[in-house]
């Protein structure tokens, strides 16, 4: 299956704001699924954000959420499927590869939950304003899968222990305590998510423009190793397990709404010693 093209993905999957001459705002609206990640989705959100990135006079993007929660993680009913699963895992990669590389200040505006995929959205964007009813989580390890990408996002703003129990355990955290880990910039009232939101994306403008795209520049560069290419890496854990009989029982379980029946661990998934994956 091939990359959809820049015609392909325009659709009613993403709602694009342009209204304000400086700050683009996008609306995931996938709300009767809670708006899971899907192929569609995942590449018009990439779209977007380039086209964004073209325009100089544009300075914010915010992303946001229609319906009860801002982003419920990836499609699992599409991701499971055989002839869908590259693509699925490529458009995710791709979609947080385009968020964290433009030059524009990003903005999560999150209300409901933020579950894998979508917690990455929140985790991939410079700043994050919550409602106080927020939750995330990253519960990939319950459905037989790894946060593979996320934890590359996560891995930055958190030390090892913090990442540790977010992703070995998958449970979900408030919004409050989100914050005192770092993970969020701002918790609001839901009534006052919206306002909250443009409030920092107004704040965020007054900066010079050029001097805001070389800082965030240099914030990759002064990495260990730049997002591209630890996003690259993930990406090969991320693919392995999407075959795996785990996987197959994780997602099924998930979909049917029951307890996943997990067997012995399978010596395949032993983690390879550090530098055996590296190219």
């Amino acid at each position: 299956m091939s990359t959809p093209t820049a015609d392909e993905v325009m659709s009613d999957v993403l709602l694009i704001d342009n209204s304000d001459p400086a700050i683009t705002i996008l609306s995931l609206n996938r709300p009767d699924k809670r708006n899971a990640l899907s192929i569609e989705l995942n590449y018009a959100i990439k779209q977007a954000i380039e086209n964004a990135d073209k325009d100089f006079n544009r300075r914010v993007i915010i992303l946001r959420g229609e319906g009860p929660v801002f982003c419920a993680g990836l499609d699992l009913k599409e991701a499971s499927d055989p002839t869908k699963a590259h693509n699925s895992a490529a458009g995710l990669g791709e979609m947080y590869q385009a968020i964290c590389a433009s030059p524009l200040i990003t903005i999560a505006q999150a209300h409901g939950v933020a579950m894998g995929g979508g917690a990455g959205l929140v985790g991939a964007c410079d700043f994050a304003v919550v409602s106080d009813e927020f939750r995330l989580a990253y519960p990939e390890v319950h459905r037989g899968l790894i946060a593979a990408l996320v934890t590359t996002l996560l891995r930055r703003q958190l030390n090892d222990r913090q990442v540790r129990e977010l992703v070995l355990l998958g449970q979900a955290i408030d919004a409050n305590s989100a914050h005192e880990l770092g993970l969020v910039n701002r918790v609001v009232p839901l009534g006052r998510l919206k306002e909250a939101g443009m409030e920092l994306a107004r704040e965020a403008c007054k900066g010079a423009p050029g001097a805001i795209a070389r800082s965030k520049t240099l914030l990759d560069d002064l990495s260990i190793r730049p997002i591209s290419l630890e996003l690259n890496r993930s990406m090969q854990y991320h693919l392995a397990v999407r075959s795996s009989a785990e996987a197959q029982e994780g997602v099924a379980a998930f979909l049917e709404k029951r307890a996943p029946r997990w067997g012995p661990r399978d010596p395949e998934s032993d983690a390879p010693r550090r530098g055996e994956t590296d190219g």
